[in-house]
């Protein structure tokens, strides 16, 4: 095995380390939210729940994240074409 490849397998086993999930959650749901998840998983052949769970609620997380985020131009802030300057 060439140096470049053994390092390619080193840093591939170093991002999975970094990637795998350590970290537990638990969840509670009361009838009817656990009834909804049960049809729509059968609905749209949700096989793995765990991942189905964790991408919606990061999908969530990262679009809040994204709507929360600043930017150059603030719709409150005088722009180019928006200065409320009274002369």
């Amino acid at each position: 095995m060439s140096d470049s490849e053994l390092m390619s397998v080193r840093h591939s086993i170093y991002k999975e380390d970094r990637l795998r999930r350590t970290n537990r959650l638990s969840l509670m749901l009361n009838n009817r939210e656990m009834r909804a998840l049960g049809v729509y998983c059968n609905r749209y052949r949700v096989k793995n729940k765990s991942e189905f769970l964790r991408e919606t609620i990061m999908k969530a997380i990262l679009n809040r994240f994204e709507k929360e985020h600043p930017t150059l131009w603030e719709e409150n802030e005088p722009t180019l074409f928006n200065q409320n300057v009274t002369q």
